[in-house]
């Protein structure tokens, strides 16, 4: 197992004053052993910089080093590596056995030693009844199996996964997440994994990188980036639904919205133009509470319900429970909120204001 270090990596195409710079100088460290997902949405540059750490893309600048070794110049198989695709990138007339077994016969590893890995880990991903199939004869769920398979067996310094339950449907991806998850307790290999569904980075992350438009926003636990997002893209980007985002203007112990002055339980770290932030899920029905919400639309998701209205001059979603007596379409209602679940951005750079 290694460690991976990002210094001020840089990727563009071409040259000169035409160049297209995608990645603009990450900075990561990924400790061994652990799980790191990159999440961002499509177009930010994610899967290039996991390709680089690969060795499948030339970095244009800075340094990418695997434990401690710096692997700029070194070629991908050479990086003690294992790659997961979202294509699963298996040999259709090979068997399953095969399939997973093709890296360490291209090594030329003894027999007996390439017969044990493949066994061990079938076993570890429930596949041992399956080893004499074509991929043909497989399931969605299983083929993605018999991709991390091959990747186990290489017993690689480093997994990384590139988007690899795309092409499952949402029950396969939550049990796919479960199995990775558990492999990952079982074999502590240093992880990267890039995926566009913020959903999949908060349920497998250790920590999340979220990246926008070639650059890095935020680094942190699922929970750091949840409860404390650095800019409103992380916070209108993590969460299902976002954050609510409503620009306005601070007086105080006021905030202006279009014609409408909400009260705070506690001042704005300042005065002027800023972005008040909340969570669904932290504001409450109260007849005493003293934002008054106007509803537009609702929708009923079983446990819980979405109430959608006008806040001022903001759209508010306002997350309920789907037991309590629903308030209809034109009601005004009135909302409590608390102060630990304010959250202020500046409304310029979008960049988190205060703690």
């Amino acid at each position: 197992m290694a460690s991976i270090s990002l210094r001020q990596v840089v990727k563009r195409y071409g040259s000169g004053a035409s160049a297209n710079q995608v990645i603009h100088g990450v900075d990561a460290e990924i400790a061994d052993g652990e799980f790191v997902v990159i999440v961002g949405p499509s177009g930010c540059g994610k899967s290039t910089l996991l390709r680089m750490v690969a060795g499948l893309e030339a970095i244009s600048g800075g340094q990418i080093a695997i434990g401690g070794r710096v692997v700029n110049d070194v070629e991908p198989s050479e990086r003690d590596i294992a790659m997961v695709f979202q294509n699963y990138a298996l040999y259709p007339h090979f068997k399953v056995f095969d399939n997973m077994a093709y890296g360490l016969r291209i090594r030329k590893l003894p027999e007996a030693e390439v017969k044990a890995r493949v066994e061990k880990a079938a076993r570890t991903l429930e596949l041992s009844h399956l080893l004499d199939r074509k991929p043909r004869q497989l399931s969605g769920g299983q083929r993605q199996r018999v991709a991390m398979g091959r990747a186990i067996v290489r017993q690689p310094q480093v997994f990384l996964f590139d988007e690899p339950l795309s092409n499952l449907d949402a029950k396969l991806r939550a049990q796919t997440r479960l199995e990775i998850q558990n492999l990952h307790a079982e074999l502590g290999v240093t992880s990267l994994f890039v995926t566009h569904d913020q959903v999949e980075a908060m349920t497998l992350a250790e920590r999340m990188i979220v990246m926008n438009s070639g650059r890095i926003e935020q680094i942190g636990t699922p929970e750091q980036v949840y409860g404390s997002p650095a800019s409103t893209f992380v916070a209108g980007f993590i969460g299902s639904p976002p954050m609510n985002l409503m620009p306005g203007q601070s007086e105080g112990t006021g905030f202006a919205i279009g014609g409408q002055l909400l009260p705070l339980p506690v001042p704005a770290p300042r005065t002027g133009p800023l972005t008040l932030g909340m969570r669904p899920e932290h504001a409450e029905l109260h007849p005493d509470g003293a934002w008054p919400l106007k509803v537009e639309m609702l929708e009923m998701l079983g446990a819980e319900r979405l109430v959608y209205g006008k806040l001022g001059d903001s759209m508010f979603t306002l997350r309920i429970e789907g037991t309590l007596v629903p308030p209809q379409r034109g009601d005004v209602v009135r909302m409590a909120v608390r102060p630990q679940h304010l959250h202020w951005f500046d409304s310029a750079t979008g960049q988190r204001v205060g703690t």
